[in-house]
Parts: C-alpha cells; structure tokens; sequence
C-alpha cells in the first residue's frame, strides 16, 4: 500500500509546522508551502494526493490558486480549503472549482484526520482507504492548570521506582488514568496492567481470582499471575472482602503464592497499585486490614475532584468530542464559548466521567454543528438531584434566592457544627447579633438545638 501524499499551503508557519508533524505521524508523505509561489513549485514537480490550502493568503488567495488549478486542467488531487473566517460564498465558489471539503480554524484533530481520511478515499486524487485510529488513546492526562501539571511531575517521581502507589480521589476523577500513565513511565511498562475491580471479589471467589487454580487438566492463571512482570491495579480498595484482603497481604509479605490446589510456590512479581476514596488514608471506616494498608499505602497521590481545576473543562470537552467522534463515529460538535463558560462553572459532582458522558448524549442529540447553552442547561436540569455537599452543588441553577438561601444554610450548619452547637460562639464566628443570628436560622430551617444548644 502506497503512502499518501498531502502539500500543507499555508502562510502561517505554526500551522504549517503542525500540520507537518501530525500528519507525518500518521503515516502521510508531507510537504509545505508558505504561498502560492512555493505551492506551484511542488504542484508541479510532483502533483500531491491532496493539498489542504489556506484560502487567506498575502500573494495570491487559496481560491485563486484553485481556480488556476482547476482550469489549467491540473486538478487531479483532492483539495480541502482552510480559513479561519470563511464565508458561505467562498465555501460555495471552492466547490464549485473542485474542492471536496472545507475546515475551520482553529483545527480540530479529530476533525482535521477525518476530514484527509474522507478526502483521499473519495476525492479526485484517488489515494489509500486509512482505517486506522485517528485519535490515539490519552496517555497523559491533559489539564493545562497547575494542580494536574504538579500531579503529573509527582507520577513521574515515582514511577521509576516499583514501591505500590495509592491514588486517593472521588469517584471518576480519572485515578485509573494516572495508574495506566504511572504505568507507561515506569520500567514495567513493557509488562501488562491488570485492572481488578475490588467489588468483584467476594469470600467465596477471592482465592481463585486472585491466586489461580490448577488441576491434573489445566491451569488458570489469577490476577498475580496475569500481571507478572507488570502491574496489578485496585479499584475501590477500600471495598475488598475479608478474604481477598487475607489472601493479598500474605502473597505480598511472602514475595509468593501458590495456586489454589497447586504445590509449587510462585514468586511474587507485580507492582501493586490501587485507588481508593479519600479518607482512607486515616482509615476511619475499618474496612481495610491495616498492615495491608500499611503495605499498599506506601505512596500515596491525591487526585483532584473536577471542580478544582475548572480552568481545563474547555481542553477536556474538546478532548472528549474529538475522541467520541472518532472512536464511536458520532457527528462532530463544537461547544459554544457560553456553553463551556457554563461547564466551567458547575460543579461536576461525578468528575470527568459525568463531563465525558455529558459530551457524548450531547453528540449523540446531533442538534447541529454548535452546542448551544440552551442545550446544555436542558442536559443539566435532567441530571438526577442527590443530597450532595455544598461545593458540589449546582448553585447557577437556581434562582438567586433560593441559591443564597442554600449557601446560608450549608454555611451556618456547618460552622454551627464547629461551634459545638453554641450560638453565642456561631455568633462571634460568623460575626452577626445574636438575635438576628436566631432570626436567620429560624428563617432558614436550621435546627441548633439538634447540634448542641445554646451556651
């Protein structure tokens, strides 16, 4: 199968670089012209299998140049128009002088890959059928803020190591992300990851899971022995039965294990990696065994909840469409600024996954090219109400006085629980009189005598 070859004409040498380098990694022949002049040159020494060219340019546009092209009897590559402020009519004028597409700037990866791959299978230049990914799997987790680039330079301090690492974070930041970039870093990487949901174990099935099990017919490997050479990962640690936590800490403390009805010992070789809720550092539940916590816990890396780096919403929404698009081939759709102003600015209860299932019932709603904001609040007004804490509720949701009313409560019930339930001491906490501090958590629902009464 030939390799395809595309000529990037375009004045801007950032664009023309990038273009370069990512379709380079894809597989493509890429050459570049920085005007029209240049563009000619290599047209003519070797006609391409498809020019992306800009339509704003200093010497000669991107449409005059097609149109040479185009009645010069030259035209026989695919031609795929870019401009950052197109028009209808010079959308229409491209077409009708024999371009196949048109793409908007900024560039969109995913749409970019899609747009060359759709443009060589069926455009004038003919060209090779490219069924491969167009967006590959995220390895590093993206985030421009500095709360995920700190989080991201502690993963690789550790990484080279083989000691066991603790991601502690709520449900759906993305801690199994950070187990698989951990992963990738480290000198196991070669080696599998083998991802064990610890609700999937009970007493009864703990043993086999996790060890193995022989027979005089056959051998079935367990989790330690799938992951050998590499990393067996945790899920939810906190939820292990008795048995697997038994079964775990003994294979751990041995450097061994031996299959169940097996004989023969096994040398222990995993790296041990695991994800649990926050709070389990201190283990106030009970739920795991402490000297396995002891042996686990060894580092330990918090990953955030979505609501403390909102700054990187926009990135990840652009991620998620262009990943959804690509894997699932829904219909491209691009956020509205109001509508990722939005996003910013909810609370995300469930973290990236919700903000990932979000973008996908939204492309899959296919309401034409831009999500509107409109469209987002109907998605947020579906979302099921949940008696969450303050900081993961959706305040802009609600009417100013009724989202005032709700702050002043969570706030006063939560300082009064501080106070020990004295309202002499809330008063001088919250800096308020007295009595109308009394008014306030009367008119508020907020009962102090339940936390403590007055002093």
């Amino acid at each position: 199968m030939s390799t395809a070859n595309v000529l990037v004409v375009d004045d801007e040498s950032d664009i023309r670089g990038l273009l370069e380098e990512i379709l380079t990694e894809e597989g493509f022949s890429v050459r570049v012209a920085a005007d029209a002049a240049e563009a000619r040159h290599h047209y003519a020494e070797s006609t391409p299998d498809l020019v992306l060219l800009d339509i704003w340019m200093p010497d000669t546009d991107g449409i005059t140049l097609l149109r040479e092209w185009s009645q010069g009897g030259r035209l026989d590559s695919a031609i795929v128009m870019m401009s950052g402020h197109g028009t209808v009519e010079t959308a229409v004028e491209a077409t009708r002088l024999g371009a196949v597409d048109f793409i908007e700037k900024p560039l969109s990866l995913a749409k970019l890959l899609r747009t060359v791959q759709q443009a060589l299978e069926g455009g004038p230049g003919g060209g090779p059928a490219r069924g491969r990914r167009l967006v590959p799997p995220m390895v590093e987790p993206i985030g421009k803020s500095a709360i995920m680039h700190t989080l991201r330079e502690d993963v690789k301090q550790v990484a080279p190591h083989d000691a066991p690492v603790l991601f502690v974070g709520e449900p759906g930041t993305g801690r199994e992300a950070f187990a698989r970039y951990l992963h990738s870093l480290s000198n196991r990487a070669s080696g599998p990851f083998v991802a064990l949901v610890a609700s999937g174990l009970s007493d009864s099935n703990a043993e086999n899971q996790l060890l193995g099990s022989e027979s005089a017919e056959c051998v079935d490997a367990g989790s330690l022995e799938r992951a050998r050479g590499g990393v067996l990962y945790i899920s939810e640690l906190e939820d292990l039965c008795e048995t697997a936590q038994s079964v775990l800490l003994g294979a751990l403390e041995r450097g061994s294990f031996v299959r169940k009805n097996g004989a023969t010992a096994i040398r222990l070789d995993v790296r041990v990696v695991s994800s649990a809720s926050p709070g389990i550092e201190q283990n106030a539940s009970g739920k795991v065994r402490q000297d396995l916590l002891s042996l686990i816990n060894v580092v330990s890396l918090r990953v955030p909840p979505l609501r403390e780096y909102a700054e990187d919403v926009p990135e990840l929404l652009r991620y998620y469409v262009d990943k959804l698009v690509d894997t699932e081939g829904l219909p491209y759709r691009r956020f509205s600024v109001a509508a990722q102003n939005r996003l910013r600015n909810y609370p995300w209860p469930g973290n990236v996954r919700d903000l990932k299932n979000m973008v996908h019932r939204l492309l899959m709603l296919d309401s034409g090219e831009v999500i509107t904001l409109e469209e987002v609040e109907t998605q947020l007004a579906a979302a099921p109400t949940v008696d969450e804490p303050l900081v993961k509720q959706d305040l802009l949701a609600l009417p100013l006085r009724e989202a005032r009313e709700q702050f002043e409560r969570a706030y006063l019930q939560q300082q009064l629980i501080l106070c020990g339930g004295k309202v002499g001491q809330l008063a001088k906490r919250v800096g308020m009189e007295r009595t109308h501090l009394y008014r306030k958590l009367r008119s508020l629902g907020v009962d102090f005598r339940q936390t403590g009464g007055d002093d």
